[in-house]
């Protein structure tokens, strides 16, 4: 035997996950309740606590943690599940009824416990899976007895081997599904109304975004309203009125991924539901029944229509965003370059001042070096004239005038000198 790598620590949990939540093998006749329980990601260790209640009243350990299990508890057979958004349990027992639906399985729960149940109520339905009588079934006949003559939607299902027939209405707050047995094998009885009760589960699922959708329109068109009217403006925009126009679409843009980041899982969710229910049709291998909607034809005359609504206004949301930014960015742009502009004027006019006060003070540096010039050429004046007097042999005229050009020099010479030890200082 070849020796392998060690295995990857996810190898087994992987493998077993396509395996971990088979549908139930179902003998006809049978009574099943359906409950798909909506609840916060946050009750999921009350939730299983609540299930592990259950299982001990029954003689059962149940494991610290899981996310399905299902037991024979004796008087019924119980499935739970946990999923993202909600918890479903199904709660099956075996043998006849004179009504399967007067006495459903969900009478063989205790009450207590049920009463203790957390979340809201999505989906709660009666099953029954009978076998199919010899003789040409009546629909009217068990829309009467079954279905308060309400109209039903059914077909042949499994190409044929089976009937399911329901009407899609609460009635007492129960919905009610049949599934006949005409040729069904056990596992493929169980699949069968796995796919009935998940094609009610994920259309109900589905259908929580329209209200949201319903919701989110009026506020839509505004906004759509809103950024025409500030791109219409966008067009003949002055300097002084494009930061104004900026803030509203600035707070539009905000508005908008406000509504988005919280709609957004809704939204998904909605597609991820509708594929399902789409899909789990598909696996009905649905054969028409002459006077019957089949569940495709339902579904695609009442889901398919609300589902292009929550298209379209997620569509719409992702549009109105696009466009948003792309203004937002055109306008922040032009205000860019506005304020680039105007900072250019406001360099250019300090620009003209300096040089303004370089001429200035160059001017009131020359005007100082003479005025120094004339005081100091008079101070050498008195001097020679002292001298002069002294007896000195020297011409007092030129004495001064040999003095005025080394004192000018010494001036212009001292006032630069002190402008560059200010200059640096400064720095």
């Amino acid at each position: 035997m070849h020796t392998l790598p060690p295995d990857h620590p996810l190898r087994i949990e992987l493998n077993d996950e396509v395996h971990a939540r088979p549908s139930e093998s179902l003998k006809a006749p049978l009574r099943v309740t359906f409950l798909a329980l909506y609840s916060d990601p946050a009750d999921r260790a009350q939730e299983w606590e609540h299930v592990s209640a259950l299982l001990r009243r029954y003689g059962h350990e149940p494991p610290p943690r899981a996310t399905h299990y299902s037991a024979d508890l004796g008087p019924f057979r119980l499935k739970w599940e946990r999923h993202s958004e909600f918890a479903r349990y199904k709660f099956i027992v075996e043998g006849a009824a004179p009504d399967p639906f007067e006495t459903p399985a969900l009478a063989a729960v205790p009450a207590d416990w049920l009463a203790g149940l957390g979340g809201r109520t999505l989906v709660a339905t009666h099953a029954a899976v009978l076998p199919a009588p010899a003789v040409p079934l009546d629909y009217e006949e068990i829309a009467a007895r079954h279905f308060a003559g309400n109209v039903l939607v059914g077909a042949a299902v499994a190409d044929g081997a089976g009937v399911a027939l329901t009407d899609f209405r609460i009635r007492d707050g129960y919905g009610r599904l049949l599934l006949l047995d005409r040729t069904m094998t056990q596992r493929q009885a169980g699949r069968m109304l796995q796919r009935l009760l998940e094609i009610d589960t994920y259309r109900l699922l589905a259908l929580l975004t329209l209200p949201v959708a319903q919701q989110l329109t009026p506020w839509l068109t505004t906004a759509e309203r809103e950024l025409a009217e500030v791109t219409s403006q966008l067009v003949g925009a002055t300097e002084a009125s494009e930061p104004v126009l900026l803030d509203r679409l600035t707070r539009l843009e905000a508005e908008i991924e406000q509504r988005e980041s919280a709609h957004h899982y809704r939204f998904t969710a909605a597609s991820a539901y509708y594929g399902l229910v789409q899909r789990r049709i598909e696996e009905l291998r649905e054969v028409r029944i002459q006077g019957l909607q089949t569940f495709q034809e339902f579904t695609g005359r009442r889901l398919a229509p609300a589902m292009n609504t929550c298209t379209s206004v997620a569509a719409r949301i992702e549009s109105l965003s696009q466009r948003v930014a792309r203004a937002t960015q055109l306008l922040s742009t032009r205000v860019d370059v506005s304020r680039e502009r105007q900072n250019q004027q406001v360099l250019a006019s300090l620009n003209r001042r300096a040089e303004a006060q370089l001429r200035l003070q160059q001017t009131v540096e020359g005007l100082s070096a003479a005025a120094i010039t004339y005081y100091v050429v008079g101070l050498v004046g008195y001097v020679a004239k002292g001298l002069a007097h002294a007896g000195w042999p020297i011409s007092v005229e030129t004495v001064v005038a040999l003095s005025i050009p080394v004192v000018a020099l010494a001036t212009i010479a001292g006032v630069r000198h002190v402008r560059k030890v200010v200059a640096r200082a400064i720095e």
